[in-house]
């Protein structure tokens, strides 16, 4: 078993990668990103929530945990009007998942997200956690499970496709 020393300094090794490959889902806050990642079965599961402070920050935190859990593809959740129009949140978020996908050279993949939150407080709600202040942390990552579990769920071949005019699964543009 490596310990979490020898996982860095093995992530950081040209080629070498730690285990399946991964996906790692993002809701994107204005002051938090919720961080969720497929685990060895590929079913999403919390894995933390970055504060935002910095975009140059938030990119190297990001980059570093693709490294470490090997990622090979990001979902964002993409916060549009119920009609399908682009909400002023969306943008942000939209203009957040482009400067991953320019930075990591990643397929980044937006995922509307509608009723995300409450899907996450009932998950949080059927798990036991008590409601207060560091519960929004938590949320934020329950929130990223939510978002990457949809699109996983929307990725199977006898899963229904959405109609694009409606969000469904959109790539984010990927100017490599």
């Amino acid at each position: 078993m490596l310990t979490e020393g020898q996982m860095s300094e093995a992530a950081q090794q040209p080629g070498h990668a730690l285990g399946p490959p991964r996906v790692m889902g993002l809701d994107i806050g204005d002051r938090r990103v919720g961080i969720a990642i497929t685990d060895a079965l590929g079913i999403a599961q919390p894995l933390l929530t970055l504060g935002r402070t910095h975009l140059r920050k938030e990119m190297r935190d990001i980059a570093r945990l693709v490294r470490k859990h090997n990622v090979t593809q990001i979902v964002a959740g993409d916060p549009l009007y119920a009609s399908g129009d682009i909400s002023p949140q969306a943008k942000k978020a939209q203009a957040f998942a482009q400067a991953i996908a320019d930075e990591l050279q990643l397929p980044i993949h937006l995922q509307t997200e509608s009723h995300t939150s409450a899907a996450a407080e009932e998950l949080l709600d059927r798990r036991g956690f008590s409601r207060g202040p560091e519960r929004k942390a938590i949320l934020d990552q329950y929130a990223a499970v939510v978002i990457l579990q949809d699109w996983l769920d929307a990725q199977r071949p006898d899963a229904p496709q959405p109609d694009a005019h409606l969000g469904g699964n959109l790539p984010a543009e990927n100017h490599s």
